[in-house]
């Protein structure tokens, strides 16, 4: 297994837009967590720009880019651009690289 990063890049206005779609968001995130794929996912406030951070377990980064491109977030313009990175953990008890 290895740890992959969702990146999302907000629109300026992604706090009056996220309303209309947020529930249905919550839930894909809520069923991907159920089946241990999403491990931690939130905004990262900051004056410019607003982005949010996916943490995904999974052997390849397609579970990542699955989840994106089927999020009403970013097919109702919320996210303005994503992108999927690795990220090899080596420190912590979820850690998945033990060095």
């Amino acid at each position: 297994m290895k740890h992959f990063l969702l990146i999302y890049t907000y629109a300026p206005d992604y706090l009056e837009k996220r309303a209309a779609h947020r529930a249905v968001h919550l839930e894909k995130a809520r069923a991907s967590a159920a089946r241990d794929e999403l491990q931690l996912g939130g905004a990262v406030p900051s004056d410019e720009p607003p982005f949010g951070l996916l943490l995904f377990k999974s052997e390849t980064p397609a579970v990542a880019e699955e989840f994106a491109k089927s999020d009403p977030y970013v097919t109702q313009g919320v996210v303005t651009g994503w992108c999927v990175r690795e990220w090899i953990t080596v420190v912590g008890k979820d850690a998945l690289t033990q060095v």
